[in-house]
C-alpha cells in the first residue's frame, strides 16, 4: 500500500533522512522506534505532505505521490494525528470531528451530514463531550478526539505520531482497543511513532528503528523480544 524508496529530506543545509525506506501492507500496523531527534516526525510529515522530499519516491496504492500536497494525499486516503494532536481549541467535539469530512471531497464519496456512528462506538467518550470545546478537554481525551477526526475521512492508511504521549494509562488502554478494532473491524492500516515498547509491540507486525535519520533495524516483533531494541531508544 505504501512505499517510501531512498527518500532524503532536511532543513536548510542539514539532512535529516538519509535514504530511507519503508513499506507498510495494506491493512497492517507498522511501528517506527528510534531516539528523540533522530528524524521520525520529520519522516511522518514528509511522508503526508507537510514537508518536501528532496529525493526519492514515495507511492500509495501504486501511485507516485511524492510532489503531491498534503489536502490531497489526505483526499486519497492517508489520515495524520500529528505529535501534540492539532485539534482546534475553539470548536466543539462535534465540530471538531465535522472537519474531517473536508479530506472526503473528489474522493466519489457521497456527502455526509452526520459523524458515523462506528465513531461513537470506538470512543464512547466524545458522545458524552460532543458539546465541549475541544480546548478544555483532558490530554486523552483530546488524543481520542484526533483520531476520531482522522477517522472520519474515512482512510486506507492513519498515521499515528507518538499516540501515548503524555496520556494516563486507563486511557492508553482504550486507545490500544480502538486501535485494534480500526484494523480489524475497518481494515485500515495503521503507521505509528511511539516510544512506549508494550504498546508498540502488542499493536504492530513490523517495526522500524531509525538512527542519524536512517533506518538501522526492522523485525516481527512475535519474533523479536523488547530486549532487542530497547538499546536504540535509551538515552
Amino acid at each position: 500500500m505504501l512505499a517510501l524508496e531512498g527518500v532524503c529530506a532536511g532543513y536548510g543545509q542539514s539532512r535529516v533522512l538519509e535514504a530511507v525506506g519503508v513499506t507498510v501492507g495494506e491493512g497492517e500496523a507498522v511501528t517506527l522506534l528510534g531516539r528523540n531527534g533522530v528524524g521520525k516526525t520529520t519522516l511522518l510529515r514528509t511522508l503526508v505532505g507537510l514537508h518536501p522530499a528532496e529525493q526519492g519516491i514515495i507511492t500509495f496504492c501504486g501511485e507516485d505521490i511524492t510532489d503531491l500536497p498534503a489536502y490531497k494525499r489526505a483526499r486519497k486516503g492517508i489520515g495524520y494525528v500529528p505529535q501534540g494532536r492539532g485539534i482546534f481549541p475553539h470548536l466543539t467535539v462535534e465540530e471538531n470531528l465535522r472537519t474531517g469530512f473536508a479530506s472526503l471531497i473528489g474522493r466519489g464519496k457521497a456527502q455526509q451530514e452526520e459523524i458515523p456512528g462506528y465513531i461513537y462506538e470506538l470512543f464512547p467518550l466524545l458522545t458524552r463531550v460532543a458539546a465541549r470545546k475541544g480546548g478544555v478537554l483532558s490530554g486523552g481525551e483530546q488524543q481520542q478526539l484526533a483520531l476520531a477526526r482522522a477517522l472520519v475521512a474515512q482512510p486506507k492508511l492513519l498515521i499515528l505520531d507518538e499516540p501515548t504521549e503524555g496520556i494516563q494509562p486507563s486511557i492508553v488502554q482504550q486507545i490500544e482497543e480502538a486501535l485494534r478494532e480500526i484494523r480489524t473491524r475497518l481494515k485500515i492500516a495503521i503507521l505509528l511513532v511511539e516510544q512506549y515498547l508494550d504498546f508498540a509491540w502488542s499493536i504492530a507486525d513490523r517495526f522500524y528503528v531509525m538512527r542519524g535519520g536512517r533506518m538501522i533495524d526492522e523485525g516481527n516483533p512475535r519474533e523479536r523480544d523488547q530486549g532487542s531494541v530497547i538499546h536504540w531508544l535509551n538515552v
